[in-house]
């Protein structure tokens, strides 16, 4: 990371800020494509023996499928965009942000480890979820995947005496 001054090491902000964030952003291939295929989607989180798990769902069908079946391997990015700034005593102008990056091993859940995973993290995200009566129906066509994060960083951009 070349700007050292912006890394935030400490784990337990770190993990605040991947709860601020709703979307992660997937770096996907297939080894074929020389460029990856990057798809943004919610997801859910939890601490598993001290090591981040995001937690992400959507149809067995199609290219981000296709490609997390083909390769076990993504990197992904998730950030939280806090304002743009205009400094004027140094004619400058800065986005300020937090944002986490990393990689991870993605496992396809299945059985009650899938049910569980829908029930307890995806849906346990959010207040509104929590109780929801969804179509339990849909869980044999839905895919849910454990994405075990194996790399980890994270930055901000943030105003002077601003908590990171």
């Amino acid at each position: 990371m070349r700007r050292k001054d912006r890394e935030i090491t400490d784990f337990e902000k770190i993990l605040e800020m991947v709860d601020e964030c709703e979307i992660v952003r997937l770096g996907l291939t297939d080894g074929d494509t020389p460029s990856p295929y990057i798809v943004p989607v919610n997801f859910a989180w939890r601490l598993e023996d001290g090591q981040l798990a995001l937690y992400v769902h959507g149809a067995k069908a199609g290219r981000k499928y296709e490609l997390m079946r083909r390769n076990s391997r993504c990197s992904f990015e998730m950030d939280v965009p806090v304002a743009l700034e205009c400094i004027e005593e140094r004619g400058d102008v800065t986005m300020r942000y937090k944002c986490v990056m990393g990689s991870a091993d993605i496992t396809f859940l299945e059985g009650e480890e899938k049910q569980c995973a829908l029930d307890q993290v995806i849906m346990a995200r959010h207040e509104e979820t929590r109780n929801f009566p969804y179509q339990k129906s849909l869980v044999k066509v839905t895919a849910v995947a454990r994405l075990g994060v194996t790399e980890l960083s994270a930055k901000a951009n943030l105003r002077v005496g601003e908590a990171d």
